[in-house]
């Protein structure tokens, strides 16, 4: 089965650096197949036909930790989970000069349409979609500062998910359909 994972926190403001080709080295010891990355934030696509997606992320978490010495938390989708959210996606949410549009993915103790409650969605200026496994959210850049959004930054909820733009996750997802 083909899957992402998808690193918190790293090779983000000179902080938890790793190099791509050794962390796709640490994938395949750890046993996982046509292993690939796209950019260097941490978005490592591969096969694994033998665990579920729980088992693959403590393994690829422990796999981290023993070969970089980092504790880095780690969000594992299936393609089918990717295709659900592509469904969902609106294709006129761009990451541009007017327009910012993010994926938020959810740890799974976070996961439910509840979520939608703990954020501070301004009505009117935050476009925010619940889809399992995501939050997807966009907002006019000149709307930025009017934004209840902002303040998920320094929430505990933050902690509890990793962030990629809409650009980022439509060419993680067409990177997933050409392995």
């Amino acid at each position: 089965m083909k899957y992402a994972a998808l690193l918190r926190g790293i090779n983000v403001g000179g902080k938890n650096k790793m190099d791509m080709k050794l962390l796709r080295q640490t994938f395949e010891k750890a046993g996982m197949t046509s292993v690939v990355s796209y950019i260097n934030t941490g978005n490592i696509i591969f096969d694994d036909d033998e665990h579920s997606r729980t088992e693959l992320t403590h393994s690829i978490e422990k796999a981290i930790e023993t070969d970089f010495g980092l504790e880095i938390k780690v969000v594992v989708r299936s393609m089918e989970d990717f295709q659900r959210l592509m469904e969902n996606l609106p294709d006129s949410w761009k990451n541009d000069q007017e327009m910012k549009s993010d994926v938020l993915f959810l740890w799974d103790d976070i996961d439910a349409d509840s979520i939608l409650e703990e954020l501070d969605i301004k009505e009117g200026i935050d476009h925010v979609i619940y889809v399992s496994g995501a939050v997807l959210w966009s907002i006019n850049r000149k709307n930025i500062n009017k934004s209840g959004m902002k303040r998920l930054a320094g929430s505990s909820l933050y902690k509890r998910m990793t962030i990629r733009n809409v650009n980022t996750t439509r060419k993680i997802y067409e990177r997933m359909q050409e392995e």
